[in-house]
């Protein structure tokens, strides 16, 4: 399947303007289905058929107007290619009168060749067109001479010779009889048509075969038996018509099939009777060739943004809020009418992070947010952070994807995460080099030392943890961790391992102690700089900063 939205161009040994002309000059009967849509136009070509027809009628009546040229001829035209790319068989365009004079046909077939539609049909008749099927027998022929020039116009325009244009001869829908028939057909013969497409609208066969005895073998000629639609298709074949058009069907069929659902779902105000009768989601998804893009995005996209999955620790009440978390979470505190985790997996979500877990403890069906999954810390009073973490490493055991894991009381800009994922390094951790302003000031905080401080050199230095803890050294400290980490997917082992070590020796170790246990066993940590722009919502105060934060 070609991806959605790309031409990918044929070789010349598989043109499409090649496959049709195959077709039209084919000894056996060949047929083509009418297409309106992309997603049509998929299903027609999956059904076996091996050409199109994107019929007037239908084009018109999937945009909602009558066809009578009230869609324009560019609509149309854009219609087209959405087909064109969606299925990979020919596409014999319903041109109608050629929109115009000898100038807009030679216009439409440069534009038609652009989009890779392999044929053109034209009709006698004056535009604006009316539908041959209404008062047909009323509507007036173009000058032959006239419609000539379009042909001939139409045919020194195309730059690929196996291009073909098709004039549909509508002497019988006027009521004029087989001797009109044939003079124009032979007039548009002589114009370089490469086919006759000869209308009817009686209930049986009898012009289109007293028309294809008198005009033998002198161009191929296409029918369109909609209205005697009874008659076998073996007396066209031994008539010797070249292609059959099935002009109509596919959105005929669409209209009964979309009325009975509606009809149903706004008479039973439920789902339930239609969801068996209808297509899955995800057949929808395949026909669009969602499949496609998802080998694309494997090929094209940085694995380890694709990958990406979140872990929110947000086990702990915060005793320190008083009222404010009695019956709820610090992460479900609001400010500003938003619950804190709201602000967070807002910043996830704009960069394109969707896939987050949160660690729930105190109070854990009130933290209940969509789209999210979660795993709960029973044991979150007499515990820490980190084993919080192992609930959640213990729940989500794929290590093929990258992990960022944050706190549920922690809000920050969305350019933090993308500062951590320009860094390969196993682990990556955000640190606030103006830590001696933080609210954390005077209070728990998790403080760092690193392998250089902040200046304008390390801006371009590799910067590894080399310490991490609440009672640094104020000399040692080069700032605060914010609370924020990114492992790579190669390095979430080592996490792990990490992980159960501290916690065998310490079940209420917190992760500033995972941080120094990975920097002493020679882990690399990179450390990635930035001042400001998060904030750590331990007190009432820091819930009314948040309003001016969010």
């Amino acid at each position: 399947m070609q991806p959605s939205g790309i031409t990918l161009k044929n070789k010349d040994a598989d043109k499409r303007t090649t496959r049709f002309k195959s077709l039209l000059t084919s000894p056996e009967l060949e047929f083509l289905c009418e297409a309106h849509n992309g997603i049509s136009a998929r299903i027609a070509e999956e059904a076996g058929f091996k050409a199109l027809w994107a019929g007037g009628l239908c084009m018109s009546a999937q945009y909602g107007v009558r066809d009578s040229n009230e869609a324009s001829w560019t609509q149309i035209l854009e219609m087209l290619e959405f087909m064109a790319d969606a299925a990979s068989v020919p596409i014999l365009m319903d041109g109608d009168t050629g929109y115009g004079n000898f100038n807009n046909v030679r216009r439409l077939v440069s534009k038609l060749e652009q989009r890779s539609v392999a044929a053109l049909c034209i009709e006698d008749k004056l535009y604006p067109k009316t539908n041959s099927f209404i008062d047909g027998n009323k509507q007036e022929l173009a000058d032959i001479e006239e419609f000539c020039s379009r042909i001939k116009a139409g045919k020194d325009a195309q730059q690929d010779d196996d291009f073909c244009i098709i004039t549909r001869v509508e002497a019988f829908i006027a009521g004029w009889g087989l001797e009109e028939a044939l003079r124009r057909a032979e007039a548009y013969h002589e114009a370089g048509s490469d086919g006759i497409l000869m209308h009817s609208a009686l209930n049986h066969p009898g012009e289109i075969l007293a028309f294809k005895k008198e005009w033998g073998d002198r161009l191929p000629v296409v029918i369109v038996p909609t209205i005697y639609y009874a008659t076998p298709t073996d007396v066209f074949r031994d008539a010797g018509v070249s292609i059959a058009i099935w002009a109509n069907h596919l959105l005929r069929a669409g209209i009964i099939s979309m009325r009975e659902c509606a009809e149903t779902i706004a008479r039973e105000q439920n789902l339930q009777s239609v969801e068996d009768r209808i297509a899955p989601v995800k057949e929808i998804f395949r026909l669009q060739g969602v499949s496609e893009l998802k080998d694309a995005e494997e090929r094209y996209l940085p694995n380890r943004d694709v990958a990406a999955r979140v872990i929110v620790l947000a086990a702990s009440r915060g005793d320190a809020l008083g009222e404010l978390t009695a019956e709820r979470p610090k992460t479900m505190v609001e400010v500003q009418g938003r619950p804190l985790l709201g602000y967070i997996v807002s910043a996830y979500n704009s960069a394109g992070i969707k896939q987050i877990m949160v660690v729930r403890g105190y109070k854990a069906d009130v933290v209940d947010l969509p789209g999210l999954s979660y795993v709960d810390n029973p044991d979150y009073a007499k515990t820490g952070e980190l084993y919080s973490l192992q609930c959640a490493l213990a729940a989500d055991t794929d290590d093929d994807r990258d992990l960022v894991v944050s706190f549920g009381d922690v809000i920050f800009r969305r350019y933090i995460l993308d500062l951590l994922a320009e860094h390969d390094e196993g682990i990556v951790i955000a640190v606030d080099t103006d830590w001696k302003e933080s609210v954390n000031r005077g209070r728990s905080a998790d403080y760092v030392t690193c392998s250089e401080p902040n200046s304008r050199r390390a801006f371009n230095s590799c910067i590894l943890l080399t310490a991490a803890g609440e009672d640094l050294e104020e000399s040692a400290i080069h700032g605060e961790w914010m609370g924020v980490m990114r492992v790579r997917a190669d390095a979430l082992p080592a996490l792990r391992a990490t992980v159960d070590e501290v916690l065998d020796g310490n079940g209420q170790a917190n992760l500033h102690h995972l941080l120094a246990a990975l920097a002493g066993s020679g882990e690399a940590v990179r450390v990635v700089y930035t001042t400001g722009h998060w904030l750590d919502v331990d007190s009432v105060e820091d819930v009314i900063s948040a309003g001016s934060f969010t």
